[in-house]
């Protein structure tokens, strides 16, 4: 039999999955390379054998994904494999005619290939783009289950950017397993907001061995919530799929790969922000959803913000920083933290292009239109060091941090900071808490309220 030679284009997350749901143990593939982009100092790594399985007894080497052409003709790759999310079709089909010039096929893998069902019942949250608020969602949801007394445990969408043995299986319970895990900042801006509210998460690199030990968790399990990343359709089959929506970039959900595939998965569509969108962008999500799924049930709903301190806003000179995958590939242009400094009344947005550094520096160069707002980069110590400098030689009155953590836990801020709150609000009905209810009583669950 001669195996077929594959190559995995990804960013460290979906295509891991891939690898490990359809490929790993298939004598017919022969997967070659893995490739990467989107999240920096992950080339030149291997996916180590621990994971590879028997077929990889010295592992896959990950390359840049800039070699992908020099690759294809290097290791005859039969085909390439698309495996990572929130990009334009263009992009898409752009690295397909890649893939193509240099002779091989191009390949989409597809729920029925990739997800793993679970003895469990499955809550999915999604979203069509990053930043749309799929994370308060997540909250939202979880925290209405457990007021129905019910054990829940969520499972995020990987982000292993470390030592990818160590990070097979990580379970976060409290605020101290971040550090043990050594979590950059995108990881704990993710795991943090559940630890504190009392349930646990588990996430890592091989969904399978998490899925398992999630559904006999110790502290109990009676419903896992998938809680994506990106735009990525679930690594789990849900039962109830919840897709969010953004209207302060509409239409997006209908341009953007997978996230039309998770709009078309939901049963649930949340459009947020109707609080802060234009009513013609509303409209214009509306008719998407229309469009694409109209048997899914609609919720409107907004992200309200607060401050710990308005004082500290109103009338002065602000630096805002953003969560960062937000304004990078997810392209936002107004957070949280630019709309609670227009509530408070700030008399200026603070530009720190002229004051960043390194990575930073860097981060600006690829993506230029992020504009006036910070990201809030953290993939490594080098990235926080660079975070902390740049903050710090900014000019301005106040820092608003409008990151789903406080970052004056993990770097030193000189300058007066307030942090920036938002949670999921539903407006009118139906709402989740009547949807989940519903939920609860189709998958018979015993609630202890």
């Amino acid at each position: 039999m001669t195996r077929k030679n594959v190559i995995i284009i990804g960013a460290a997350g979906r295509d891991f999955h891939n690898f490990n749901t359809y490929y790993r143990d298939k004598e017919f593939y022969n997967v070659v390379a893995f490739t990467a982009a989107q999240i920096p100092d992950i080339d030149g790594r291997r996916y180590p054998a621990e994971l590879s399985g028997k077929l990889y007894p010295e592992g896959i080497p990950v390359f840049p994904e800039s070699d992908l052409p020099q690759l294809i003709r290097k290791l005859n790759a039969d085909e390439c494999v698309f495996s990572y999310s929130d990009v334009t079709y263009q992009k898409v089909m752009e690295v397909s005619a890649i893939v193509n010039a240099a002779g091989a096929g191009f390949v989409l893998l597809g729920p029925a290939g990739t997800m793993l069902r679970s003895s469990k019942p499955v809550i999915a949250v999604g979203a069509v783009r990053t930043g749309c608020g799929k994370s308060q969602t997540s909250r939202r949801v979880i925290e209405i289950l457990m007021e129905k007394g019910l054990k829940v445990v969520a499972v995020r969408h990987p982000m292993p950017y470390g030592d990818l043995s160590a990070q097979k299986v990580q379970r976060f319970a409290t605020v101290d397993d971040l550090a043990k895990h050594k979590c950059t900042i995108e990881e704990m801006e993710e795991y943090e907001p559940h630890v504190v509210r009392g349930n646990v998460i588990y996430a890592g690199v091989d969904y399978e061995a998490i899925l398992r030990e999630a559904e006999k968790d110790p502290d109990g399990c009676d419903v896992i919530v998938w809680d994506g990343g990106n735009n990525d359709f679930p690594f789990f089959k849900p039962d109830l799929m919840i897709t969010v929506t953004d209207p302060h970039r509409a239409g997006h959900e209908l341009t953007y790969y997978p996230g039309e595939v998770t709009l078309r998965l939901a049963d649930v569509v949340v459009i947020n922000k109707i609080d802060t969108a234009g009513p013609e962008a509303i409209q214009t999500v509306r008719e998407s959803i229309e469009k694409v799924n109209p048997k899914a049930i609609v919720v409107d709903g907004a992200s309200p913000i607060r401050v710990d301190d308005a004082s500290l806003i109103r009338g002065k000179k602000v630096l805002v920083v953003e969560d960062g995958p937000t304004l990078t590939h997810g392209e936002m242009k107004i957070g949280a933290g630019v709309v609670a400094a227009r509530k408070y009344g700030a008399s200026e947005l603070v530009d720190p292009r002229p004051y960043t550094v390194g990575s930073l520096s860097e981060t600006f160069r690829i993506y230029p239109e992020i504009g006036t707002l910070l990201p809030a980069m953290g993939y490594g110590d080098q990235q926080l060091s660079d975070l902390e400098k740049t903050i710090n030689n900014t000019e301005c009155d106040t820092v608003i941090i409008a990151t789903p953590i406080d970052l004056n836990r993990i770097i030193t801020i000189r300058k007066p900071s307030t942090r920036v709150w938002y949670d999921l609000q539903e407006i009118g009905y139906p709402d989740l808490t009547g949807i989940i209810g519903d939920f609860i009583k189709e998958q018979k669950l015993t609630v202890r309220e």
